[in-house]
Formats: structure tokens, sequence, C-alpha cells
């Protein structure tokens, strides 16, 4: 019948969600886990000269926003790959959501336009992770 109706988790019926979401949580994982790699282990000058925001924050600040970033990028996609506690993939993506609307503040307040696409990407498909395991095709775990 063409009026079918699909539960929420049943990643069968719809395969195309399923792979988009599986390559927005690949992305988030890469870029997350590179951003945060790189402000938790570069020297605060050479960072500057890559993105605009560490030399104007403390370097404590940069750090934990690193950590958090690299948190995030392991929380969205390793406890979906694993299927160990993978309510966590959205909670994780809500985080680095929250982490971009703050960074899109963050350019807004200093006008630095340009800067804002990258973080308003990334939130967006970050949002849309969330969203997506969370309410539309949540991944089930194990047992």
């Amino acid at each position: 019948m063409g009026n079918t109706i699909t539960a929420p988790g049943d990643a069968s019926r719809r395969p195309g969600l399923n792979m988009v979401l599986w390559a927005m949580q690949g992305l988030l994982f890469l870029a997350f886990g590179a951003l945060g790699l790189m402000s938790l282990t570069m020297p605060i000058p050479k960072l500057a000269d890559l993105l605009t925001w560490p030399g104007a924050v403390p370097e404590l600040l940069t750090r934990g926003i690193g950590a958090v970033e690299v948190a995030g990028a392991m929380g969205v996609f390793l406890p979906a790959l694993v299927r160990m506690q993978p309510w966590i993939t959205s909670y994780a993506a809500m985080g680095l959501t929250t982490v971009m609307i703050c960074a899109v503040g963050y350019h807004m307040m200093l006008f630095q336009g340009k800067a804002m696409l990258p973080s308003i990407i990334l939130g967006v498909i970050a949002g849309y992770v969330a969203w997506g395991r969370e309410t539309v095709l949540p991944i089930k775990g194990r047992g």
C-alpha cells in the first residue's frame, strides 16, 4: 500500500534517511574531532592564525572548547556505531548544536560575518542529527 506508516527507529523502511544521518554523523565526527584536537594541542599563536577566535579568548577557554568538541565528536558517532548507549548520539549532537549557537553569537558580536558560515552549517547539521536520531530514526541498542 502507498500509505504505510513507518515506526520510529525502523531503518529498514528508511534506508536513504539512515544513510544521510550516518553521513552527517561521520562529517560531525571528522570536523569536530579535528577542530577539537587542534584546539587542545596546537600552540595558541598558531591556532589564532588559522581561526579568528583563539587569540581573543583565554587559553583555558580555548582548551575547554576543544575538549567539548572532541567529546561531542566521539559521542555523536561512536555510541551509535557500537550500539552501546546509542541515546548518547542525539544528546551529543544537541551539545554540538549548542556550541555552534554560541559560536554564531560570538561571531555576530564581533561582526565577523564570514566566520559565521561554518558555524551555522555545522550547527544545522548537528541539529538535524539530534532531531533525526532522537525522534525519527533512533539507533537501537544491543540486546
